[in-house]
């Protein structure tokens, strides 16, 4: 008797220690899975902190308020010259001239320290505002210039920490007194998203890339949606069973694991080589993106058409409908949520690939703002990546900055994916 009792001890000891490291091992998995996610969280939060201690910056720009004469004599125009003639007068030496007088440099290597203090696209604020005005020749007229992207970083970082950021002490001398006497001062800088790229940082903008976004965006929405509705619903619908069909789904699942850059290397092969598309341009852009993203939207709509209950096909057929009605009268329309779900999901993957657009040519510093899809552009992860290898500080500033755009960008996409579907879809 005592000996099946303790028998039946040991092995309900040897139970409960088996319970308990099952428990350990349980709640060993648990901590891992929470931390795991709380380091992703944390390098998320590091992510994106460090864009937006760099980028938040971008979006304010250094000015510098001068009253200025524009002298008409000196420029060798009057109200009555041409736009011609405005644009080829020399308003560079017009600010040079005042920046000499009112500061009066000493030497000649003071003189042209100085004069880099502003941008050279001070010059083209005064042209332009000519150009709208010819009144203003021979008055004394208010410009807030742009100053030069060294003093930007200056004044926005280096100033506020007690660095003289590498000026001499001239330079120092002339900014700081704008700066007591409240001329020098920080504003919206706007000149970042109504100008395209520039060699100098204080004048480049993301106008230029995000017009020559819209427009790939455009071409590949265009091209992909349709066909991808139609391959998903000839596969789903209408295709017959067979191992050609098989080998065409098979061939389809592969694609959307291709490397991108791969698709770049045929759009340049195809589209370049052999049909003579232009370079750089949207619409090889979009040719390009619409093989990269056709996959993901032939799947999604796939699956779209197979959560549609088979009760609906049964009841048109039972009311006499065809093929055709069945599925573009009552399949189609119940299936399209999900398929523009897909196919957004599909142009915001699209909207991020920077690889197989440089396969393309789509590299190209291009600074004029495109017109049309034929035209040569640049879209913004290219345009992300071209100011990344620029050395000087402001670039890097105006990365970040970009990034934050583009990173809107793709958050309001996949909002709308997510508000789409849950706005559209039906219970069943």
């Amino acid at each position: 008797m005592t000996n099946l009792t303790h028998s039946s001890l040991t092995t309900r000891e040897k139970v409960e220690k088996s319970m308990t490291r099952r428990r350990a091992a349980e709640t060993r998995f648990r901590v891992y899975g929470v931390a795991s996610v709380l380091f992703g969280l944390l390098c998320l939060v590091v992510l994106f902190g460090d864009i937006l201690s760099k980028g938040t910056s971008a979006f304010r720009q250094t000015v510098i308020e001068q009253r200025i004469l524009i002298d008409a004599d000196y420029l060798g125009i009057n109200a009555a010259s041409s736009d011609e003639e405005i644009r080829f007068a020399n308003f560079e030496g017009l600010v040079k001239r005042h920046l000499k007088t009112t500061l009066q440099p000493q030497g000649r290597k003071q003189r042209r320290a100085l004069y880099g203090l502003v941008s050279a696209g001070a010059s083209w604020q005064i042209q332009n505002a000519v150009l709208a005005d010819r009144s203003l020749l021979g008055q004394q007229v208010d410009f807030t210039l742009i100053a030069d992207d060294a003093v930007d970083q200056w004044y926005k970082h280096d100033r506020p920490k007690g660095y003289d950021g590498h000026f001499s002490a001239a330079e120092l001398e002339w900014m700081n007194a704008w700066v007591d006497s409240g001329v020098m001062y920080t504003r919206f800088n706007k000149l970042f998203f109504t100008n395209g790229d520039s060699r100098e940082p204080e004048l480049a903008g993301i106008r230029g890339a995000i017009t020559g976004t819209f427009l790939t965006l455009m071409v590949t929405f265009l091209l992909s949606f349709p066909i991808g509705v139609a391959a998903a619903i000839y596969l789903e619908e209408f295709a017959p069973r067979n191992r050609f069909t098989e080998l065409v789904e098979i061939n389809i699942n592969n694609l959307a694991a291709v490397p991108s850059i791969t698709f770049g290397l045929l759009g340049l092969a195809i589209f370049i080589n052999m049909f003579g598309v232009a370079r750089s341009t949207p619409l090889v852009g979009g040719l390009v993106l619409t093989l990269m993203t056709l996959p993901t939207i032939i799947i999604s709509g796939r699956a779209a058409i197979k959560a549609v209950p088979p009760s609906i096909r049964e009841a048109a057929y039972g009311l006499g409908a065809s093929k055709m009605q069945v599925v573009f009268h009552h399949v189609l329309p119940l299936a399209l949520p999900g398929m523009l779900t897909g196919a957004i999901i599909g142009m915001a993957q699209a909207l991020g690939e920077t690889a197989p657009l440089l396969m393309i040519g789509m590299i190209a510093f291009v600074v004029d703002v495109p017109g049309f899809v034929d035209d040569p552009s640049t879209v913004l992860p290219v345009q992300i990546f071209l100011w990344s290898d620029s050395p000087e500080r402001a670039f890097t500033e105006r990365t970040s900055g970009a990034i934050m755009v583009l990173l809107g960008f793709l958050i309001i996409m996949n909002t709308a994916a997510v508000w789409l579907r849950r706005r559209l879809e039906r219970r069943w």
